[in-house]
């Protein structure tokens, strides 16, 4: 998808501070600042799982068994195999699926770094998935009265009409939410509750921005050794043995690593420039059939790959 859209080189970034300190000092951070070309997005997607613990049907398991009260639940699909909230919740997962590849990971709580060269491509990618989950949530609100019905016949005596919510209420479990939120500097870090207790503070905050930014870092690192260990592990046969399969997604997924190296490459890293440029200069004029129909290109192809995965940082694999 091309946006011919270009992204502002910076953002105004929130700072943390009062009228009082505004001249303290401020503790020496190693990292670099990557507020203008980074910020922090979350998404929340909420579905209806479908799904009730039957209490009753659990006691009588237990006690069908001679079993101690608890060790067994029953837990019931009200809709029993519902085609249309099947397709949503496997939608959701998919859907958290690419906001995770095309982000980077940030904090326990949701927030992702998302590099502002990102910016645009993302989030046309999530408008599209708003636009198709609310599509998929109204066939499903559609059929649901419907699916109730039909899983009565289904549950036989586990059926409980009580156990499902009014389509007023059920659609209200349904919420798709996306927040961009600007990232701090973390050099800029100011609070009014003395020098000395800020200056610890800021120092935490120092310290937790770069271990985060590093976690980052090393997430694009990681996805890099695991797309290159790939292709090198399916180009790993000689003319003579039996050709392994693969698909024509394997040169695809290292293609779009070029890519995240490029867009993901917050901190102007020589080494993840220089990764870019070699995998995508091994990569010109590779297909995957010219793969398997060519052994010199293949073994060259494989001996550009293993160089490029013993010139990777040291990461803890």
């Amino acid at each position: 998808m091309n946006i011919q859209t270009k992204v502002s080189d910076t953002l105004t970034t929130g700072n943390i501070m009062t009228t009082a300190q505004q001249h303290a000092s401020t503790p020496e951070s190693n990292a670099p600042s990557i507020s203008s070309s980074s910020m922090l997005c979350e998404l929340s997607i909420s579905t209806w799982t479908g799904r009730k613990l039957d209490k009753r049907a659990s006691k009588e398991v237990t006690t069908q068994n001679e079993a101690a009260s608890g060790v067994a639940n029953v837990n019931k699909k009200l809709l029993g195999d519902c085609a249309e909230l099947t397709a949503l919740q496997k939608f959701t997962g998919n859907s958290r699926n690419i906001h995770y590849g095309m982000t980077m990971p940030w904090s326990d709580t949701g927030l992702r770094l998302l590099p502002t060269a990102q910016y645009f491509k993302y989030h046309q990618t999530m408008t599209d998935i708003e636009n198709e989950f609310h599509r998929l949530v109204q066939l499903f609100l559609d059929a649901y009265d419907w699916e109730i019905v039909q899983a009565e016949a289904k549950l036989g005596d586990l059926f409980n009409r009580d156990d499902y919510p009014t389509l007023d209420s059920l659609r209200s479990k349904f919420r798709f939410r996306l927040t961009y939120i600007p990232l701090p500097d973390a050099g800029d870090f100011r609070i009014d509750i003395g020098n000395e207790a800020a200056e610890e503070i800021k120092t935490h905050y120092n310290n937790y921005y770069s271990t985060q930014l590093n976690t980052a870092m090393n997430d694009v690192w990681h996805r890099t050794y695991d797309a290159l260990t790939r292709m090198s592990e399916r180009l790993d046969y000689a003319d003579h043995e039996k050709k392994k399969v693969f698909r024509d997604s394997l040169v695809e997924n290292v293609s779009e690593m070029v890519e995240l190296l490029r867009v993901c490459n917050v901190t102007k890293s020589t080494q993840m420039t220089a990764m870019a440029d070699k995998l995508d200069c091994a990569l010109q004029g590779v297909t995957p059939d010219a793969l398997r129909e060519d052994s010199y290109l293949r073994a060259e192809t494989k001996r550009t790959v293993d160089e490029a995965i013993k010139s990777l940082p040291s990461l803890d694999i």
